[in-house]
């Protein structure tokens, strides 16, 4: 099979009317990903109180939001609505590429996140020098390359392997199981794919985690005042309800992939395979829309001002 033909996504054949159904759900889910979080764009972007690095970075998760479900629902709607579900080998790997850096940049930007919080709370007098505006806006343009420069060179790997065959188990794109329809020696793919996994994800983690994050802020919460406590759970509570949100998706991915087909149960594997595309960008502007009052307040403005 040459690299220029297509693949064949399995699972959406013989769905029945219940595709229609399935359509619909994802239509809903799409449309409600993009209007929340595209609120709060707009409401960080046009308020400048909320013009703080916490709040920026809190927009920059939405973007990622935006980015990430704009490369797997158009192509999953449109598979849904038609009986050929076929892709590109060059589509199949910008999609892959889209998602897989997805899901880097969520938990980059993450990083970021914690270590923001980790500054204002541990050190809140040297914060406005420290956070400047410029060293923001290189950590934001560093969370963004980093990810996208070990991703694409992934993705480039993966396109001089010569495929012996083209029917995907997925309902996306998805580099590893791209690769293991080749038919050429692909070890380097998966050494490549292990360093990857290893920067991207286990690195950020171990940061957020032990390296200069949230442990230590409950350690100085656990010194400090009632009210310093309460302050710093009132910002810090979200960050780690997302940040587990999205790493217990992740990790089911992750456990999922390496699963051959047929050992679990289709319907189980589609469900736990979308838990980190579809639930996180979903979660995430609710949870910061309900909890902080500046991005409430302005998304409510909106709102009205849209009637």
């Amino acid at each position: 099979m040459g690299n220029g033909t297509y693949f064949y996504f399995m699972l959406f054949e013989n769905l029945g009317c219940i595709k229609y159904v399935f359509f619909s759900l994802g239509v809903i889910f799409y449309c409600v990903i993009i209007y929340f979080n595209v609120l709060i764009i707009l409401a960080v972007f046009l308020e400048r109180t909320l013009h703080q690095p916490m709040y920026i970075l809190i927009s920059c998760l939405s973007i990622n939001s935006v980015y990430g479900t704009t490369g797997f629902f158009p192509r999953l709607l449109t598979d849904l609505l038609y009986d050929t579900h076929r892709i590109s080998y060059e589509a199949c790997l910008i999609q892959s590429f889209v998602i897989y850096s997805y899901a880097a940049y969520e938990l980059t930007i993450l990083m970021l996140m914690a270590f923001d919080r980790f500054v204002a709370i541990n050190k809140p007098l040297h914060y406005n020098n420290i956070i400047t505006t410029r060293f923001l806006t290189l950590l934001i343009v560093i969370a963004w390359l980093y990810p996208m420069i070990f991703v694409g060179f992934g993705s480039l790997l993966t396109a001089r392997l010569k495929m012996c065959d083209n029917k995907l188990f997925k309902v996306y794109c998805h580099n590893y199981e791209i690769v293991k329809l080749s038919c050429v020696n692909h070890n380097i793919n998966n050494i490549y794919g292990l360093i990857v996994t290893f920067t991207t994800i286990f690195i950020p983690l171990s940061f957020i985690e032990f390296g200069g994050s949230y442990v230590k802020i409950l350690v100085i919460c656990q010194r400090s005042s009632k009210e310093f406590r309460s302050k710093a759970y009132q910002t810090c509570i979200p960050h780690i309800v997302i940040l587990l949100n999205f790493s217990v998706a992740l990790f089911c991915e992750l456990t999922l992939s390496r699963f051959v087909n047929g050992e679990i149960p289709i319907e189980l594997a589609v469900i736990l395979s979308l838990e980190f595309i579809v639930i996180p960008p979903f979660v995430n502007p609710i949870v910061y829309g309900l909890n902080f009052p500046g991005i409430r307040k302005k998304i409510r403005h909106l709102i009205k001002a849209s009637k």
